[in-house]
């Protein structure tokens, strides 16, 4: 009998969604579906692949309202919110098809008389897709759409969590004529996804979860040459300058906080003021924090949700526990949230003054909607702080001088630098990060890289 998983609703509790694990057999059509797959494919013009996947980003858009309260169901965004992941994957799926041809497109060395020289950028083979719950449609879209662009074939693993989007993308594929084969959903336990990413026929591993799955990741793979890119998630930070739009920031940085309940890898964890703006900034956000409205994310009035497990609130909940017994101070009552319960997923928002890095809720991801502040006496200290970190996967600031956001930015350890915006992904610019925030590229023509390998053509002219 094969292993069941199940997507327990952080909504109320009830088992959403049960699908049986695959087992070898399934594992070894999947594998073999792919091969038969992959030359067919991979020698499709790239206008054609274009057309199909456009198709398909056009058949998931018919369904966005449903796929959207679905989404609320599996991992607890309020239904609101829930729409703007399915237009953000659009809007990356669209950009990356529309740049494919140039992306890949031939590498021409300067001309050299009696030659044809040149570099093709080919297909990998097989890709693997390992996807988490938090952002299911926007983390997936990032590897699963070039991917097939470059003319790979792609199998997908979501989180338990979410294991309809997955099935979502099959089906939207499917009706755009997607070849059999090409792509496929696979639901697998972590010890079978391993054992699937040991195979000699996988050929890169897209993955995007823990700093723990990282490590997982390159141990699987550790018996051979396939490559990985790894998203493991940041403890981003931000800072606020002297000369920043106070209502400005503080309004981005409620939201780079605390939307999605905290469960961003490129949310906002923790934050530095300058000493002139430290009072009118702090009483800003907890005033932001308390306006929110936690409940059933079904309610059209919900704009914070639950969190994905009640265990995920829990952790969050410590971290906030161990700081204030350490002398921070918290600046949000829970109890003024009735829906805010212990030992389930319902958590209020929570800002943390009083704060240093001595404390695991500055240094340890959260993931959660908490976020501390400190504060500092000039620019020199706020970078020291950003960079203490062994993440870097974003960092921001709000400043009204660029020069100067400039500056500081390019002294900051992280993959992608903001100024007066935070917790977002560009398609048009490389998706990336530092440390243990991982390593690899998604995003803009750069993501097509990792993708591909370049084969180089060198033909001499007899005459």
């Amino acid at each position: 009998m094969s292993e069941v998983l199940q997507c327990v609703s952080p909504v109320d509790g009830r088992v959403f969604v049960e699908r049986p694990i695959a087992d070898e057999g399934e594992i070894a059509a999947a594998l073999d579906r792919a091969a038969a797959a992959a030359s067919a494919w991979r020698a499709t013009p790239i206008r054609e692949r274009q057309a199909i996947l456009t198709r398909a980003v056009d058949y998931l858009g018919v369904d966005r309202e449903e796929i959207a309260l679905e989404l609320t169901w599996q991992m607890g965004r309020p239904a609101r919110q829930a729409l703007g992941e399915i237009n953000g994957f659009e809007e990356r799926a669209r950009h990356m098809i529309a740049i494919a041809p140039e992306a890949l497109a031939d590498i021409e060395p300067l001309f050299q008389p009696g030659f044809t020289r040149f570099i093709r950028r080919v297909p990998l083979g097989l890709v693997f897709v390992v996807a988490p719950w938090n952002y299911p449609y926007l983390t997936a879209v990032n590897a699963v759409w070039p991917a097939l662009l470059a003319g790979n074939t792609v199998v997908l693993k979501h989180s338990h969590q979410t294991t309809l989007c997955a099935e979502r993308f099959a089906a939207a594929f499917a009706r755009a004529g997607l070849p059999e084969g090409v792509f496929q959903p696979l639901h697998l336990s972590h010890e079978s996804a391993a054992a699937f990413m040991r195979h000699e026929a996988v050929d890169f591993v897209a993955f995007t979860g823990s700093v723990v799955g990282g490590h997982a990741v390159q141990q699987a793979l550790s018996g051979r040459f396939a490559g990985a890119g790894l998203e493991l998630g940041g403890k981003d930070p931000a800072y606020v300058r002297h000369d920043a739009d106070i209502e400005h920031a503080v309004a981005n940085l409620a939201d780079g906080a605390f939307f999605n309940s905290g469960q961003s890898c490129c949310g906002i964890e923790r934050i530095y003021l300058h000493e002139a703006v430290y009072d009118d900034f702090a009483a800003g956000l907890v005033m932001a924090a308390r306006d929110y409205k936690l409940g059933d994310p079904r309610r059209e009035d919900t704009n914070l949700g639950p969190m994905v497990r009640a265990e995920a609130a829990d952790f969050v909940r410590g971290q906030i526990a161990e700081a204030v017994s350490a002398g921070a101070a918290p600046m949000v009552d829970p109890k003024s949230y009735r829906a805010d319960k212990e030992g389930t997923p319902y958590m209020a928002p929570q800002v943390l003054v009083g704060v240093d890095h001595s404390m695991r809720v500055m240094t340890e991801e959260s993931f959660g909607p908490v976020v501390g502040l400190m504060k500092v006496s000039s620019d020199e200290a706020a970078i020291a702080l950003m960079n203490d970190s062994d993440y870097g996967l974003t960092a921001a600031i709000w400043t009204s001088d660029e020069e100067a956001a400039i500056a500081i930015g390019e002294r900051v350890e992280t993959g992608t630098w903001f100024m007066n915006r935070c917790d977002y992904l560009d398609p048009a610019l490389a998706w990336t990060g530092v440390k243990n925030s991982g390593r690899g590229c998604t995003l803009s023509s750069v993501g097509f890289e990792q993708l591909t390998r370049p084969k180089s053509f060198h033909l001499r002219k007899v005459t």
